[in-house]
């Protein structure tokens, strides 16, 4: 098979390598297709399809806008208790778009459904007619241009003739390409556990490079199980995770209208019933579904528009984890901390107005600071052995930039992920539809 790796592997691209991604296979129920629609006037894929051949259960969070994409509407609008397709293209958001925009929606959906009722027919010894409202959508791209409504209805025999039922790295691997708009890499991740004794697969890829800040974070982000779970299991796990994965992330403090995250079920595994999320069996499920969406989170962080450098900003010990996670993004979304780390330049004055201008209490004579291993602040005073020629070495040589401010107030804690902020993201955005 084929596979466009035009977008994957420029040297800017920080030279990956298929061996750089963990292995995603095949899940029951699952079957992967992407084209190209020409959306981005050339022969990159643009257009992927994730086809339920039996049907899968579902949850989703989406955007906190208040402006939401017409895509974002129809999700909203879906009360069928299983999905049959999800489809995402890029290059085009269907954003401020109007009835029309969803309209295109709609008749998309009429054409999917109806060509997907042919291919139950041709494929499934018990065929289902698949109704428009069994179709998900997921959009990103450029706010306010006229949706590509014909490019994609023409590419929908494509995308059906390409339907694979047995799923390989290869396929997540193009599926991932084809849902990427500036970032520079995909963004793949997976875990495997047991529910009861049952096994079960987790994967996940997302996309997302700039628009990135809470709630939620700026992205697409799609998880796939095999397990056996119920819509309304799913959704609590989901809400429950998003909160220290998705929502930790950010880029520039920008929110989009797209914003969405969801998980789908194929009840293949055939593992217990599982009725609450606090039972016991699916403790192990709840613990590495955290790690497929903090993994991709993380990946869509470090790949933020222009980023040289990612960064964690640890805020430890504080009354609340509320109060933690305002101090955590007032230093992650600030541009003179972000510029001072793509410059290298450790000056600390930077956090230290961060902290201030978040509005919660600090007990100074308590606070304490480290720049990765180096200590700057103790106790509310510039530590004694604090030297900036290491703290300059240690932002020079470092890929990963980890901040730490300890509170010393309490036993609560939030980590925030983000990226530096260089003239390569000016240039990106500045450029982005020219």
């Amino acid at each position: 098979m084929a596979i466009n790796f035009t977008n994957f592997l420029y040297p800017q691209n920080k030279k990956s390598k298929m061996s750089d991604f963990q292995d995603l296979e095949h899940i029951d129920g699952l079957s992967i297709s992407s084209t190209s629609a020409n959306l981005y006037n050339s022969s990159r894929d643009d257009l992927v399809m994730f086809y339920f051949r039996k049907g899968a259960r579902y949850a989703s969070v989406y955007t906190q806008s208040k402006i939401v994409s017409e895509n974002i509407k129809w999700n909203l609008n879906i009360k069928s208790k299983k999905i049959i397709a999800l489809l995402i293209n890029t290059k085009n958001a269907n954003a401020f778009t109007g009835k029309r925009g969803f309209r295109d929606l709609k008749e998309i959906a009429d054409d999917l459904s109806m060509q997907l009722t042919e291919k139950q027919k041709k494929d499934e010894k018990n065929p289902e007619k698949i109704k428009p409202n069994q179709i998900l959508f997921g959009c990103t791209g450029t706010i306010g241009e006229t949706f590509p409504k014909e490019k994609i209805k023409q590419s929908i025999p494509d995308l059906i003739k390409k339907i694979k039922y047995t799923q390989n790295k290869y396929i997540w691997m193009k599926a991932s390409l084809g849902i990427m708009t500036t970032d520079l890499v995909p963004k793949l991740a997976m875990e495997e556990c047991k529910i009861g004794n049952v096994n079960v697969k987790i994967y996940g890829i997302a996309k997302g490079s700039g628009m990135i800040f809470p709630n939620m974070a700026t992205t697409l982000g799609y998880i796939f199980t095999d397990a056996d779970l119920s819509s309304s299991i799913l959704q609590k796990l989901l809400k429950k995770n998003i909160q220290t994965t998705f929502n930790a992330i950010t880029c520039d403090g920008d929110t989009s209208t797209n914003d969405m995250v969801s998980i789908f079920s194929t009840a293949q595994a055939k593992n217990s019933i599982i009725k609450n999320i606090n039972d016991p069996k699916i403790k192990n499920f709840d613990n590495r579904l955290h790690s497929v969406l903090l993994n991709l989170a993380k990946r869509i962080a470090a790949d933020g528009e222009g980023a040289s450098k990612f960064v964690t900003v640890n805020v430890n010990h504080s009354k609340t984890q509320e109060e933690a996670k305002k101090i955590a993004f007032s230093i992650a979304n600030s541009p003179l901390v972000k510029t001072a780390i793509g410059g290298q330049d450790p000056n600390w004055g930077r956090i230290i107005m961060a902290i201030g201008k978040a509005n919660i209490n600090i007990n100074l004579n308590k606070l304490s600071i480290k720049l990765g291993p180096i200590k700057i602040i103790e106790k509310g005073q510039l530590s004694s052995s604090y030297n900036e020629d290491d703290a300059e070495v240690y932002m020079r040589e470092e890929k990963r930039i980890d901040l730490y401010i300890d509170l010393n107030v309490g036993k609560k804690n939030f980590t925030a992920y983000t990226m530096d902020l260089t003239t390569k993201y000016i240039e990106i955005n500045a450029d982005y539809r020219t």
